[in-house]
Parts: C-alpha cells; sequence; structure tokens
C-alpha cells in the first residue's frame, strides 16, 4: 500500500523538482543572459552618463522649474515628481475639481509665460504613470521661445537642437513624434 502511494507520488515530486529548477533559476538565468548580451543598457536601466555620474534614466522623467530648462510633463507620483517607487497617476476623474484646478493652474501659467492662446496638453496634464520623460515635439517646440530668452540663444539655436532630439514612432508604426526631456536638457547643457 505504501509502496503504491510512493510510486505514485515519486513523478510528481520530480516533476515539481524539474518545474522548480527550471522556471526558477534556468529561464531567469537565460533572460538574464541575453538581456546583459543583447540589451545591456536597456537590461540595466537605461541610464544617462554625465562624466561617468548616473544623472538620469531615459525612462524617467525628472522635475525642472527654471526656464532655462525645458518642462516635463506634470507628475502626480506620491511623495514628491517621478518617484519610480510610486508609480502612477493623479486617478482624478475628468470632473475632479482637483484635476480641474491643477489643468486650469498650468494652462494659466503657461500663458502667462509664453503669450500663447492654447498650450499643448501635454504640459498641462500628467502621464499615466507619472514618471514619462518624454512630451510632443508640439510641447518642446512651444517651450523653444520660453529657453531661448532664458539663455540668451536665438529661437533657431534652440529649434534646431530640439529637433535633433525628435524621437519619431517605430518604423510602420502610428504615433507622433516625441522628445525626451532630460536628453534634450542635458544636450542643452552641453551647447558651447
Amino acid at each position: 500500500m505504501i509502496k503504491d502511494i510512493l510510486a505514485q507520488i515519486k513523478p510528481l515530486v520530480v516533476i515539481f523538482a524539474a518545474l522548480f529548477i527550471l522556471t526558477g533559476f534556468v529561464y531567469p538565468a537565460v533572460v538574464y543572459i541575453i538581456g546583459q548580451v543583447a540589451f545591456p543598457a536597456q537590461a540595466n536601466g537605461s541610464l544617462i552618463y554625465n562624466n561617468s555620474t548616473v544623472v538620469g534614466s531615459t525612462l524617467i522623467g525628472q522635475p525642472f522649474s527654471d526656464p532655462r530648462y525645458f518642462q516635463s510633463r506634470p507628475s502626480y507620483t506620491v511623495s514628491f515628481p517621478y518617484n519610480s517607487l510610486a508609480s502612477g497617476g493623479s486617478n482624478y476623474g475628468p470632473t475632479n475639481k482637483h484635476l480641474i484646478s491643477d489643468v486650469s493652474n498650468r494652462t494659466a501659467f503657461w500663458k502667462n509665460r509664453t503669450g500663447a492662446s492654447t498650450v499643448p496638453s501635454d504640459l498641462v496634464e500628467g502621464s499615466a504613470s507619472g514618471l514619462d520623460p518624454h512630451i510632443s515635439l508640439e510641447a518642446a517646440l512651444f517651450q523653444v521661445p520660453v529657453v531661448a530668452k532664458a539663455r540668451g540663444l536665438d529661437n533657431s539655436t534652440v529649434e534646431k537642437l530640439v529637433m535633433d532630439n525628435v524621437e519619431g514612432p517605430l518604423v510602420g508604426t502610428p504615433g507622433e513624434s516625441i522628445v525626451n526631456v532630460v536628453q534634450l536638457n542635458m544636450a542643452l547643457d552641453a551647447l558651447k
């Protein structure tokens, strides 16, 4: 009787052990090795370096408030803006008074700063993750006169820098052109 039970349990234990080793150790090791060999930058966080010092990631935005820099999308992450440990949007609905107030205040800020009658939506509305480092090409070009004036540069010089940092959609996929604000501001600082 016990011999029959052990004979039935033995294949289950062997299958469990094999699957445990395969899914717990072999598969993660293979994925890790492929990531490190084929995509080392992405596998290690897509970090941005400045003189061998990590200054950010191409995947996570940073807050910029100085008019000498391009501004990122608003972030609603908990504790502080662009908190990668607390990714998430505000979860406010379109009729929420806090959201309406925030968007109205940001719109007034940009209209006051630029004198424009309309403002690109990604400068006044946060992204779903709260970490998005990208803005639309429209939002970047909208900020060119402000940044150029604050830095004492020609609009055309700053506009060329924006155009040099445009990322288009993947080949064959729909989408709009975007600009990584962190990388654009680093390129702006490197401009002589």
